[in-house]
């Protein structure tokens, strides 16, 4: 047993990406992001889906394909496409994310 809250860092120098579970077609991780942003220019392009949910803080993701900002609080959760680009334009300290993967 483990707790999503726990040993959760008080700083870092990039997102905390850890796997918690994993299958040949489902990955399960929790981020945790103290601020962090996607570097200028960079945009997350995935082959799977991901389903992500923000448990504490916030964000603000940026889709290629929107001219807007999605602001996601806690308990926010959204479904994004595979190779929907996108990228993290804000993140509270801490804020701790589960992503699914499929």
């Amino acid at each position: 047993m483990a707790n999503l809250f726990e040993n959760l860092p008080v700083a870092l120098p990039g997102e905390l990406f850890e796997t918690l579970a994993r299958s040949k077609s489902v990955r399960i991780e929790r981020i945790v992001s103290h601020g962090q942003v996607s570097p200028d220019g960079f945009w997350y392009d995935q082959a799977e889906s991901e389903w992500v949910v923000v448990l504490q803080g916030s964000a603000r993701l940026r889709f290629d394909d929107e001219a807007f900002e999605t602001v996601l609080n806690t308990g926010d959760y959204l479904l994004i496409a595979p190779h929907r680009r996108h990228r993290v334009t804000f993140t509270e300290a801490p804020t701790v994310w589960l992503a699914v993967f499929f």
